[in-house]
């Protein structure tokens, strides 16, 4: 069974996701952590996003894996662990660009498919329920107030050493939430069926139980 959690940036998808795998039991995937740590083999590698042959290259050298530890997602990147580089300012400033890229997009989807095909899964991103699992059993879509999204934004880069006003994040959310949603391949948007939750002013404990209830209860 697969359960999809899409939606923008800093809606709760990650800290929610992880949290419904493990009372469901599931196993669970950040795809947006597979799209960074690309991102992050881009940028060291000086490569030009117009440049496929080099993108294409690239992506047959790119060995992901993800893991859970405890409560610690960890994410390797070719056996290096990069859980927190791939949060960085600079990967989270050209991570739409390059996943915006059809054959980055083509090649993430094959692996997510590979990866959860076979098994019960929560795969939280932003074209699970629409390009990678169109027929996910559950779909869940979630929303938040620009300025709600832009503080636990702000919360996060703290956690990492890193200081943003909240004026700029709002800016930045706001851009790529414009960019995701209007590029050409596997665009951001809301699943017809799927079921949209504000999370604006929900707590985490209340928007994964909302979650945990409805797949229970089917």
């Amino acid at each position: 069974m697969i359960v999809a959690i899409d939606g923008p940036a800093a809606t709760g998808k990650s800290t929610s996701a992880k949290l419904v795998a493990r009372k469901l039991g599931f196993t669970y995937m950040d795809t947006g952590a597979m799209y960074r740590c690309v991102t992050l083999s881009v940028l060291r590698g000086h490569i030009s996003l117009t440049d496929e042959q080099a993108i294409k290259l690239l992506l047959k050298d790119v060995n992901i894996q993800i893991e859970m530890i405890e409560d610690a997602l960890i994410v390797r990147l070719n056996n290096e662990d990069v859980s927190m580089l791939i949060r960085k300012p600079k990967v989270t400033s050209h991570v739409s660009a390059v996943s915006a890229l059809p054959q980055v997009r083509e090649h993430m989807v094959t692996i997510q498919r590979q990866i959860g095909g076979n098994k019960d899964c929560v795969i939280e991103g932003r074209d699970i329920g629409t390009i990678v699992f169109p027929n996910a059993k559950f779909k869940f879509f979630l929303v938040a107030d620009d300025f709600v999204r832009a503080k636990r934004r702000q919360l996060d880069l703290k956690a990492i050493g890193e200081e943003k006003s909240i004026d700029d994040l709002v800016e930045e959310i706001r851009r790529r939430d414009t960019y995701d949603s209007e590029r050409s391949h596997s665009p951001l948007k809301k699943a017809d069926d799927a079921i949209e939750v504000d999370t604006s002013q929900l707590s985490i404990e209340e928007q994964v139980d909302f979650m945990v209830n409805r797949v229970k209860n089917y």
